[in-house]
């Protein structure tokens, strides 16, 4: 197994991209890893790309192809990657294994997504996929509804409030508004997420990632190149991935989310760290509960312990473990096949110390968390600014 690096990182910004295309989307964030990473487009020598659902929001399949023509990449090998909402972190988990595995030297993995040329009924049609068709989405199950079916079922279980919910937007807002990047640049106060519209109760308007624009990418290298390129690369220590039951109802528990508990435990095995030892952790936000179970299951806290955890502040800036620093899914935004490869692009910025007004003090481990649907797959990565 060869050491492996993330040594460029470039991303669009999150949002409403009205003036521009897929393909604008893509080709810019690309372009930004590959200045960042001080190569040229000819010492690549393979490309992963994550998208989700541009055959239904765009009408464009076959996106290896496109990636590789539109960024003057051809003949190399260009592969798509599909795996619901951590599409971008299972690209990333893919160009990791093929430079690990001694197979190639550079690659670039990428995410990206366009979601705002369609109606929103037909981005939730879309991103529906990713639950199970015949047995949640066919008797008009949606994705708030699911995962409030798993914040009330929290609540009932350990006594988790819709405010300690509310406090994990707060929380995340407030970083987003220190993001370039983020769609959503603003504070909010917890009044304004409690009174909120009610999507699915409990979950509210501010319970939820919105619908998101966006592109990110990176370029790993192997060690025995990666300094010839990168004065300060930042090297990948875990990873891992998990599967589980795709509909809710044949889980074992609605609470914990069984992929998530099992790829942080086999990352943090490969990187020979505990919880304790993250200072930084990018966790799947897409909604408020989601991230409660998420510092569970990665075991930051004990389980039925997040919400009061969120509650004092144990995972705010500069706190015990600073949680989604780029604001999340939340407020950064949820392109979902970029989601996964942004959350790389925040840890290699907290790690190099380039994460400006959101800047961790003294940041040396990170941690990815990457969800598929309502947790039927998860991809955990774990970065460090020293190889072990």
């Amino acid at each position: 197994m060869q050491k492996v690096a993330v040594i460029g990182a470039g991303q669009t910004k999150f949002g409403e991209h009205w003036e521009k295309s897929f393909r604008d989307l893509m080709a810019e964030a690309g372009k930004k890893a590959i200045e960042d990473a001080n190569i040229s487009g000819n010492d690549i020598q393979a490309v992963y790309g994550g998208t989700m659902s541009a055959g239904r929001m765009i009408g464009q399949e076959h996106i290896g192809a496109l990636i590789a023509d539109s960024m003057g990449l051809n003949p190399i090998p260009s592969t798509r990657v599909e795996n619901a909402c951590a599409s971008g972190g299972t690209a990333f988990r893919e160009a990791y294994m093929a430079i690990a595995g001694g197979h190639y030297d550079i690659v670039v993995a990428g995410g990206v997504e366009k979601m705002t040329d369609v109606f929103t009924s037909q981005a939730s049609l879309a991103l529906g996929g990713a639950a199970d068709q015949e047995w949640e989405v066919f008797f008009g199950a949606t994705f708030p509804a699911l995962y409030a079916l798993i914040a009330r079922r929290h609540m009932h279980e350990y006594g988790t409030t819709e405010e300690q919910m509310a406090r994990v937007a707060v929380k995340n807002h407030h970083n987003g508004s220190l993001n370039p990047n983020a769609q959503y640049r603003r504070d909010v106060t917890l009044e304004q997420v409690m009174s909120s519209s009610k999507v699915a109760d409990p979950l509210k308007l501010l319970d939820c990632s919105p619908i998101t624009d966006g592109a990110a990418a990176v370029v790993l290298a192997s060690e025995k190149i990666a300094r010839k390129y990168c004065d300060d690369p930042i090297w990948v220590l875990g990873s891992a991935q998990a599967s589980d039951t795709l509909a809710l109802h044949d889980r074992e528990s609605l609470t914990t989310l069984k992929s998530s508990v099992i790829a942080g435990r086999e990352a943090m095995k490969q990187a020979g760290v505990k919880p304790t030892d993250i200072n930084i952790a990018e966790v799947h936000d897409c909604f408020t509960i989601a991230e409660i179970c998420a510092v569970e299951d990665l075991g930051f806290v004990e389980k039925g312990k997040g919400g009061k955890a969120e509650e004092d502040g144990m995972f705010d800036l500069n706190s015990n473990i600073s949680v989604n620093p780029s604001g999340g899914l939340k407020a950064c935004g949820h392109p979902v096949g970029a989601t996964g490869i942004k959350q790389v692009i925040e840890a290699v910025e907290q790690l190099r110390g380039e994460a400006g007004k959101r800047q961790v003090d003294g940041a040396e481990t990170a941690l990815t968390h990457n969800v598929g649907g309502t947790g039927a797959t998860a991809v955990v990565h774990i970065f460090s600014k020293e190889g072990n």
